[in-house]
């Protein structure tokens, strides 16, 4: 009887201490910026656009010395001008990771005869588009689906941005953007194969959707509808707004990252993804954050 308690007692600490190792050691990282917005320009305000060359330099040899499974950028690598992709570019591909990148509204900033080719510029496989690392479903997507700079004057998808934009009676800025019709059937459908295949999912889009922000997309609660229906859905992670912001909803986690562009200094973070949770190192202008608690797959 002693030796079956005793066996009982080690098998009780034996799982103890497997689901502490499983807690405290990450499963993978990744590194994330947000609004480089590189051009050759004079400075404005806070932004220093031609100093985003050398932050980005820096920021990707510190990620090629760190075990990445990829690196994310959040959107607005450019500020404006086609041109300034090719200055910037290499940098970015020089990333020892994979890495991949959103679509901003400034992005879009260049001669009507170049927006239909930003995408392809960026090695993008589409406008928006998901992966997998391990178990984990990240989410890239379009925010300028609907969006009034993203195409040329007067084309068609212009014209149904902009009717949208009315019918709606938008108030958020005409240099926001929205999620469509068809990609947010599309997201859908990822989620519900990912809650099918007890995945855990991580959105990125440029635009934020939560806390409430002038900054946010057209369809921010739309957006926010959908992902709630999904267990699976763990965070929303976000650029556009330069000054940073958090929040929680549904058991949902929205970062908005700072921008890289901003100030003298640098903005990025490393995630280190765990079994329930997210814990951000922020480099320069960002913080140390710890996403805590991520709810639980049904």
């Amino acid at each position: 009887m002693i030796r079956f308690l005793v066996l009982i007692f080690f098998a009780l600490c034996a799982s103890v201490l497997a689901e502490e190792k499983k807690n405290t050691k990450y499963k993978f990282s990744f590194g994330a910026i947000a609004d480089c917005q590189y051009c050759e320009a004079p400075d404005r305000g806070q932004r220093k656009y031609s100093a985003s060359k050398e932050k980005l330099h820096q920021c990707v040899e510190h990620f090629n010395k760190e075990d990445l499974s990829f690196v994310i950028h959040l959107g607005d690598f450019i500020d404006r001008d086609f041109s300034s992709f090719d200055e910037i570019l290499p940098i970015y591909n020089s990333l020892e990771a994979p890495g991949y990148h959103v679509l901003g509204n400034h992005d879009f900033e260049v001669a009507d005869e170049y927006k239909s080719q930003v995408p392809k510029k960026l090695g993008m496989p589409s406008k928006y588009y998901d992966f997998k690392i391990k178990n984990w479903r990240f989410v890239c997507l379009d925010g300028n689906d609907l969006s009034f700079i993203a195409y040329p004057k007067g084309s068609k998808r212009y014209q149904e941005s902009e009717a949208y934009y009315h019918e709606q009676k938008i108030r958020s800025p005409k240099w926001n953007g929205g999620v469509g019709a068809e990609q947010m059937s599309w997201v859908r459908k990822v989620l519900q194969a990912a809650e099918g295949s007890q995945e855990k999912v991580i959105l990125f889009s440029h635009f934020p959707v939560y806390p409430q922000d002038p900054h946010n997309l057209w369809n921010a609660k739309e957006v926010i509808k959908l992902l709630e229906e999904f267990s699976c859905v763990k965070a929303y992670i976000n650029g556009h707004n330069h000054k940073g912001k958090y929040g929680i909803k549904g058991g949902i986690h929205y970062l908005t990252c700072k921008g890289m562009v901003d100030s003298e200094t640098t903005a990025y973070s490393i995630v280190r993804v765990y079994h329930d949770r997210l814990e951000l190192s922020g480099y320069g202008r960002e913080t140390k954050l710890k996403l805590m608690n991520l709810r639980k797959n049904k």
